[in-house]
């Protein structure tokens, strides 16, 4: 199950791992400058999930991935039952509006970071299996009903910024998968046909005015609207090379010191950036995110076999959906979802499970076939 020859070192994505370590090394400033009042605490905790995840990432990148194909209905089993342990025992509904997180002791993380990575796994096995015949309705209609009930567990906490990441990293496998783009198309008409029944519905009021105000800020300022106003505000004072590295940062530092802007270690991280570093800094986060992407893609393209390819897939299409959505909540191009920045945000688990993810990466991309890049 495990594979330490030295060949197999020589076919590992270097620049992916070392992307991975600058981005972890930005998530760090950022996180000492958004919490300077208790700084040290959370940069202690940040780093311990950064060494187990850097501990499962090696543990993971000469675990053969083959084998979690074996195992996908186990996986998939324990992912739905993580999920209705989270709708028993789950809490967090006060503070951040839903019941996402399971506390044992001292100990609180967030399950559907886990179900994540679970549910790529088994996704990409149950897709390969029926791949042939993935075009007939029946066929299709089971993939679905497998996607689906994890989604609605999700949708039950309810946590529906999550629920859409499954949503996109499953489409984006479909697709790859060669499922015909009239299924999308029919996808597309009946959201917006259904769409009235969401928003009567299943929709919270809270999340009802996310989408007001981002169609018009000024319905509710001090409201729904506040944490993008102020984020909006931070990342324009930035200008180009940020206030912490021109002269005005010994002048004005209230705006870190004082908390104007909410969740700005976890969901608004970006803001922190674009506010310390400016223009500068926020492309060079940018570029950091796009050599991941092209890495990603690169192994997904390069994949001996279908499984190994739709898993990469899965989770190159689950961070590029969490990269875009923060990026833009951050500047208003989009709807906020809570949503935070992978190797950015604070959160233990969400570090785990990324760090996780790209060890089962790297487990594919150094047994491909193919090596030239």
């Amino acid at each position: 199950m495990l594979n330490f020859e030295k060949k197999l070192l020589k076919k590992l994505d270097y620049k992916l791992i070392i992307s991975i370590f600058l981005l972890n090394l930005c998530g760090f400033i950022a996180i000492y400058i958004s919490t300077k009042s208790d700084s040290l605490s959370y940069i202690k905790m940040q780093s311990v999930a950064f060494f187990l995840g850097f501990i499962g990432m090696l543990f993971l990148t000469f675990f053969d991935y083959n084998n979690f194909g074996k195992f996908y209905m186990p996986i998939y089993i324990f992912c739905n039952l993580l999920l209705i342990a989270v709708l028993l025992f789950g809490t967090g509904k006060e503070q951040w509006g839903a019941n996402s997180w399971i506390v044992i002791g001292k100990i609180r993380f967030q399950p559907s970071e886990i179900v994540k990575i679970g549910m790529i796994l088994s996704m990409a096995k149950f897709i390969e299996k029926n791949k042939d015949k993935i075009n007939e309705p029946l066929t299709l209609g089971k993939i679905l009903l497998f996607a689906g009930i994890p989604i609605l567990l999700v949708l039950q906490q309810p946590d529906f910024g999550t629920a859409i990441v499954f949503v996109f990293f499953t489409a984006v496998m479909l697709f790859i998968a060669g499922l015909d783009f009239k299924y999308y198309l029919y996808a597309f008409i009946g959201g917006v046909l259904s769409f009235p029944i969401l928003w009567f519905k299943f929709f919270d009021r809270y999340q009802k005015k996310r989408i007001l105000v981002f169609l018009d800020p000024s319905i509710d300022p001090s409201g729904a609207a506040y944490h993008v106003n102020q984020s909006k505000i931070a990342i324009g004072s930035g200008q180009l090379i940020g206030r912490l590295l021109s002269h005005q940062a010994k002048l004005v530092d209230s705006f870190f010191e004082g908390g104007w802007l909410p969740e700005k270690h976890t969901d608004f991280i970006f803001a922190v950036v674009g506010e310390a570093f400016g223009l500068a800094g926020g492309l060079l986060i940018i570029i950091l995110y796009f050599t991941l992407i092209y890495r990603l893609v690169k192994i997904s393209k390069n994949a001996k076999d279908l499984f190994g390819s739709l898993i990469a897939v899965g989770i190159t299409s689950m961070m590029g959906f969490h990269i875009i959505q923060n990026i833009g909540m951050t500047m208003g191009l989009i709807p906020v979802t809570g949503i935070p920045l992978p190797f950015i945000s604070y959160g233990g688990t969400f570090l785990l499970s990324n760090m996780a993810s790209i060890g089962i990466v790297l487990s594919i991309c150094i047994r491909k076939d193919k090596i030239n890049f």
